[in-house]
Parts: structure tokens; C-alpha cells; sequence
């Protein structure tokens, strides 16, 4: 099997990962910051180390303005519905996941004024379009860091230093970068930075996170509210972080997971990540963009782009290239819409959808090469009137 679906979820995970889950199933086990005894002091400071690590990664000076949510789109939704209020206005591109779109259609439903940036056909966005849209009323902008569809980079710097002059709060979704582009939330003007921990991260599904710039936990208000561990002698929540927005019991096996992936990156540092990745990109763009009759989307430069590649065969959904991508070539990718239908009107493929290739650092360059050459049968097959024959190198 030849894993292609890393911007779902990355596969293999650091033998790392899943040792530290399973030293806390064997060895601790306890509930963090509930208890007074060893297990659970235990627990608490696996909790702490991950903060510590995930702050070294997003070069964030205090560890505890990031909170633990279930994956992106919880820490998506707790920005979103923390921050805006009927009658304010937020400003997106039109790149966005679902995990974005869906929260803001909804509070536009209520009285929020949504306006959507239209990128181009490559996925590339105009920040001085997002300034000139900037209103008196204007909150939150919220941008996806590289696209989930073609891997196109965001401006997320040039938009931060837009949102800081203009007083207006920024949100990055760093879902498909976090661990594999080095992010720096200070340097980015980044106010609220929503994370997962099963993509690039090399942690477990379940995990995710928010980091939240000081000053901003004023008025960004909890998804939910309850127990927390701490202040129990009161019925309000803490308005500290990181308990005011973690409520219940924690995931502490998936955050020592976390924890251990984090650590993994570090040891192999982000930017050697980023070149192997980089080349990797350029290598399917390349080779892809030579085959007749597939068409490949995006920016078409590597540097611009994170290890994300969409295409299509003239004649074939993506459904059926997948597939026989599976069934004769055991490539594992994914086809369709990719929870960002704005996306694909924008680079023209709704509502088929594209075929998504998205390697990363644990693939080989040998499965690189494979890749095209078995689109290329595909495709010559495909030109011939039938993919039956199809046979895999």
C-alpha cells in the first residue's frame, strides 16, 4: 500500500506516537488535575509537556494560551462563536474549509455580515483585497494557512499586519500546516491559531488546539462551560487560561500522543519537514503536468504551496481514478469535494471534484515516481476507451 492521503490524516505515525499512548494506558491512566495522587499529577504534567512542546513549534512564549480542543474544527468553532455577535462583520476567502464556512453561514443566518474574498482559479488570494473590504464593524478575518484542495499558501503575513493595524482580530486555520510549515504566531500577527494534531503533527485523531494571543481571552467566549479541576468551590467558570476553556475530562492519551509527534518534529526540525515536503511537491507537479490529458490545479510552484496536489483525467471522475488508483495500484488518495465546495468553485471543479494527492514525510521518492507513472496508464487507458486492462508496474 502506498499511503497518498497525509492532508486527511498522515499515516504512518512516529513509533513515538503511539508508545507514549500506550505508556499512559499501561502506567498512568489517571484523570489530570482532579486528583492529589501520583497517577494523576502524572497525567497533569504529560499535559503540560505537550503545551510546552506545541509552543516551541508555533514560537509562542507562554505555553498555557493554548488550549486543548477535539481537533480544528472544535478550536475553529470556539474562535468563531467565541469572537462574533449579530451586527458584527467577519471577512474569509473563498479557499475556506467547511470548518469555516459552516459556522459562518450559520451566525450569518443569526445577524453576523459575512463577506467572502474571492480568490483566483489558483487558489491565490489579494490581501489588499481583504483590507479594502475592512468596515467600521469588522471583527474577525479568518484564513485558512494553505489550502486543503490545492495547497495554496495564504498571505497569512500580510494579512496579519492588516488585522493589527486595523485593530480587527485574526484567526488562522493552520489544520493542513501545523508541523509541516513553520509557523511563528508572533512574526504572523496571529491572534487565535486553530491546530490539529492527526495531520501534521503526527498525533492521534481527537486532538487539536487553539492558541489564544493575551488579551483576547477578554472577549472570546467558551464553546462550554464545567468542570475543570479548578476554582471548585465556585459555580462560574475560571476565567483563566487554559481552564476557562477546557472543560470536562481532557484526552490525555491522544495529548500524549500528541506530545510524542510534536517532540518527533522537533528532533527532525520543521524546516528539513518543509524541504523534503517541498520537493516532494515539485516532483508530482512536474511529472503529472507532463501526462496528456491530466490537468493538474494550483500555483504550480512547490515553494507556494504546501504538499497538496489536485488533478483530474479528461473523460474520468475522480471517483474512478481513485479507484483504480486503489484497486490496480493499492495508491491510497482521495477524491471529490474535500469538505470545501467554495474551493472547488473557485478553481472551477464543482461539483466532480478533483483527485487529491497529498504526500508526506514518510513517503519515499520512489513512491513519488510511482505515482504519476500509474496515472499515466490511467490515463492512456482511459484515451484507448476502457480501464479494464490497466495493470500495475
Amino acid at each position: 500500500m502506498i499511503y497518498f492521503d497525509n492532508a486527511a490524516t498522515s499515516w504512518p505515525k512516529p513509533d513515538k506516537t503511539w508508545k507514549a499512548m500506550e505508556h499512559f494506558m499501561r502506567n498512568i491512566g489517571a484523570n489530570p488535575g482532579r486528583s492529589g495522587h501520583q497517577q494523576s499529577i502524572e497525567a497533569g504534567r504529560i499535559l503540560l509537556e505537550t503545551r510546552v512542546a506545541l509552543a516551541e513549534i508555533f514560537k509562542v512564549a507562554d505555553p498555557l494560551r493554548l488550549v486543548f480542543t477535539s481537533n480544528a474544527t472544535e478550536a475553529l468553532n470556539l474562535a468563531i462563536h467565541g469572537i462574533l455577535c449579530p451586527g458584527d462583520h467577519v471577512i474569509t476567502s473563498s479557499m475556506e474549509h467547511n470548518s469555516v464556512m459552516r459556522p459562518l453561514r450559520f451566525l450569518e443566518m443569526k445577524g453576523v455580515e459575512l463577506t467572502i474574498i474571492e480568490c483566483s482559479p489558483e487558489g491565490e488570494l489579494d490581501a489588499h483585497e481583504i483590507e479594502k473590504n475592512i468596515k467600521h464593524n469588522t471583527r474577525l478575518i479568518i484564513l485558512t494557512h494553505a489550502s486543503n484542495v490545492v495547497g495554496t499558501l495564504l498571505p497569512v503575513y500580510e494579512v496579519g499586519e492588516i488585522a493589527e493595524r486595523y485593530n480587527v482580530t485574526f484567526c488562522v486555520d493552520a489544520a493542513q500546516t501545523a508541523g509541516a510549515y513553520p509557523i511563528d504566531v508572533g512574526t504572523m500577527k496571529i491572534d487565535l491559531l486553530a491546530f490539529t494534531g492527526h495531520k501534521s503533527l503526527f498525533g492521534p485523531q481527537g486532538t487539536g488546539g487553539l492558541y489564544i494571543r493575551e488579551g483576547i481571552e477578554k472577549v472570546l467566549e467558551p464553546l462550554t462551560r464545567g468542570g475543570t479541576g479548578s476554582k471548585s468551590e465556585f459555580q462560574e467558570q475560571p476565567d483563566f487560561l487554559p481552564d476557562k476553556y477546557e472543560s470536562g475530562t481532557p484526552n490525555t492519551v491522544g495529548i500524549a500522543g500528541l506530545g510524542a509527534g510534536v517532540r518527533f518534529i522537533l528532533s527532525q526540525d520543521i524546516n528539513n519537514i518543509r524541504t523534503r515536503e517541498e520537493a516532494f511537491t515539485h516532483m508530482l507537479n512536474k511529472e503529472l503536468k507532463s501526462i496528456p490529458g491530466v490537468k493538474v490545479y494550483g500555483c504550480d510552484d512547490a515553494q507556494r504551496q504546501i504538499a497538496v496536489v489536485s488533478f483530474n483525467i479528461t473523460s474520468l471522475t475522480p471517483s474512478q481514478v481513485a479507484m483504480e488508483l486503489e484497486e490496480t495500484f493499492h495508491i491510497m488518495c482521495r477524491p471529490g469535494l474535500h469538505c470545501a465546495p467554495a474551493a472547488h468553485r473557485t478553481i472551477g471543479t464543482f461539483p466532480q471534484g478533483t483527485v487529491r494527492l497529498s504526500a508526506g514525510y514518510f513517503n519515499t521518492e520512489k513512491e513519488i515516481h510511482y505515482v504519476p507513472e500509474a496515472v499515466s496508464q490511467i490515463a492512456a487507458r482511459s484515451r484507448r476507451g476502457g480501464l479494464s486492462h490497466v495493470q500495475a508496474r
